[in-house]
């Protein structure tokens, strides 16, 4: 059966204007996670720690952690950054041992993320090391 006149015309809008919803919550479930995280971490140690996630010159989700930690204090480009609904995921060298990387995994409630770390060489392999930490958006 054809749709005409206002009936038609008001398909369209519906349709439209739910095609335009979905797109704005995909970019928002990305968009909403940009932006400065601080808080803690623990595990084999304790120390302070930042997240910085923004939007790659990609558009792709991008960023940096600075950690203080009782070996010494470094910063770190992500060299992976993946965000699905409420959970990241991310991985950078571990610049105190050029072998290993650290992973992470966070899923975030509001204003909120908490999540898990773990150290393991490069590429893979037998955890070395792991924890948790806790992060708040500024």
């Amino acid at each position: 059966m054809r749709t005409r006149g206002p009936f038609r015309l008001f398909a369209i809008a519906c349709a439209c204007f739910v095609a335009g919803a979905i797109t704005a919550a995909a970019q928002g479930a990305n968009g909403d996670y940009t932006g400065q995280w601080t808080g803690t971490w623990d595990g084999a140690g304790s120390g302070a720690f930042e997240l910085l996630l923004q939007k790659g010159g990609d558009g792709k989700p991008a960023g940096k952690v600075s950690v203080t930690t009782e070996g010494g204090n470094y910063e770190a480009e992500l060299k992976s950054v993946s965000i699905a609904g409420a959970k990241i995921d991310a991985a950078y060298d571990f610049p105190l041992d050029p072998s290993a990387e650290v992973v992470m995994t966070a899923t975030v409630d509001g204003a909120t993320a908490k999540g898990t770390w773990l150290l393991r060489p490069k590429g893979g392999g037998a955890e070395v090391a792991s924890g948790t930490f806790a992060l708040t958006k500024k």
